[in-house]
């Protein structure tokens, strides 16, 4: 028969190595994760790339993938000006990324930047907005093919609000009026730093059109204050009942894509320890939800093939804003 004071030590003794086991198997994947990592959102406080920012440092963390994440702010010329300081202050340096889009992409051809996006590493695509072209709800263009219409009657009368000049909205826009057999160069297009300031321009009749992220517009096109004409992307955003560009015979697809980069001149392996410590985050059910929460579709791309992907679209976006006379 066994003590009761012998079976009560060999339990606490059990009990001592199986708690040194857990703390032996947890260490080495703390261990393994970056200590500090810095991300650069090249924007304000509260638009898309810092919500991105923020989003990805809340995952990171929450999930003991990195153990310090801080995000750094650098608004300024459709984020050109971060990317300029990112390639200077992030090269060589695995700890630094910097989240970025097609927005970025068309910056850099708009403003004519000294830094281009030879300058970073890509290391993941990571999300993609639907956009949607709209109307007042009291337009007279009551269809897409309205509208085509009256692009291709006149293209400079029909006025399109949106996001900054080069960017995501303005290369919608463009695309439409060319595939509607408008003028491109001709296109009048009015940047605005929200979409705040675009809706109210188009809720008080002073523009033809808008483009925005689908979400941004959801709440005005649910309200009936805004008629939706058609999405950018392939297919229909599940749940909403607004056809897709393609559907209504117009060959355009596009959506307002986010990546994230490293700094120049990192090594193979930074670069595998960033590739990985990244797609774990955006693999990862915390960052589902967020995505799902904020209406992000997944677009996700490995390093290669985000790479690959971000030199087909440089050139896609610097030849729609070359017919739209934004590049010459």
């Amino acid at each position: 028969m066994t003590h009761p004071f012998t079976s009560h030590r060999r339990s606490l003794l059990a009990s001592a190595a199986l708690a040194l086991t857990l703390g032996a198997t947890a260490l080495p994947s703390l261990a393994q994760a970056p200590q500090d990592l810095k991300i650069i959102a090249p924007a304000g406080p509260g638009g898309g790339w810092d919500s991105a920012a923020r989003s990805l440092q809340q995952v990171l963390t929450a999930t003991g993938t990195a153990r310090n994440v801080q995000v750094v702010n650098v608004p300024g010329a459709g984020g050109t000006v971060g990317l300029a300081q990112f390639a200077n202050n992030a090269k060589g340096d695995g700890s630094q990324l910097m989240v970025m889009g097609i927005t970025m992409v068309g910056a850099v051809l708009t403003n004519k930047a000294p830094v281009g996006l030879d300058a970073v590493t890509p290391i993941a695509r990571m999300t993609g907005d639907p956009l949607v072209v709209v109307v007042p709800a009291n337009s007279p263009h009551k269809t897409l093919k309205d509208l085509a219409a009256a692009v291709k009657a006149d293209t400079s009368r029909v006025v399109w609000a949106g996001g900054s000049a080069g960017g995501a909205d303005h290369i919608l826009a463009g695309l439409v009026a060319k595939q509607a057999g408008g003028d491109a160069a001709k296109l009048n297009y009015v940047p605005f730093s929200g979409g705040g300031e675009a809706l109210a321009e188009m809720l008080g009749g002073r523009v033809t059109a808008g483009v925005s992220g689908y979400n941004e517009f959801e709440s005005m096109i649910k309200a009936g204050k805004l008629r939706a004409l058609g999405v950018s992307t392939a297919q229909r955003i599940e749940g909403v009942a607004v056809p897709t560009l393609k559907e209504q015979g117009m060959d355009v697809e596009l959506v307002n894509w986010r990546g994230i980069v490293a700094g120049p001149g990192i090594s193979a392996a930074q670069k595998s320890a960033l590739a990985a410590t990244v797609t774990k985050a955006l693999k990862s059910p915390e960052w589902a939800k967020i995505a799902k929460a904020r209406g992000w579709d997944d677009a996700y791309l490995d390093a290669d093939a985000f790479a690959a992907f971000l030199k087909a679209d440089q050139q896609r976006v610097k030849d729609v804003l070359t017919s739209i006379g934004l590049v010459k």
